[in-house]
């Protein structure tokens, strides 16, 4: 169950590199290729809360409810800062790509 959650925190970070990377690489990209990398993005961070849901409900199965009082919190601050980071990042890289489009009519 260790997998979890590395293979969560990989993912999250999977989702915050995407719109970086595609950020940096803006001028060799245009707005018709947002679509393709915001889905991989969402779909990381998507996956990265699924994997954590799995990991409470394991928590629940084996009824280890001294570790789920301690990480639930914890858990919910993360998700949301994860969903709202992912969220910020992929309309930055909207807005940019949208105005280097702009600058190219």
């Amino acid at each position: 169950m260790f997998l979890l959650n590395i293979t969560s925190l990989i993912l999250g970070l999977i989702a915050w590199f995407i719109p970086i990377l595609q950020r940096l690489r803006a001028k060799k990209q245009n707005l018709s290729s947002f679509g393709m990398y915001s889905i991989l993005s969402f779909g990381s961070c998507s996956l990265s809360l699924a994997l954590q849901y799995f990991y409470l409900a394991h928590l629940v199965e084996i009824q280890d409810w001294a570790a789920l009082m301690d990480i639930t919190n914890t858990l919910a601050y993360v998700a949301g800062l994860l969903a709202s980071v992912t969220i910020i990042l992929n309309l930055m890289l909207y807005l940019s790509l949208k105005q280097i489009s702009f600058k190219e009519i």
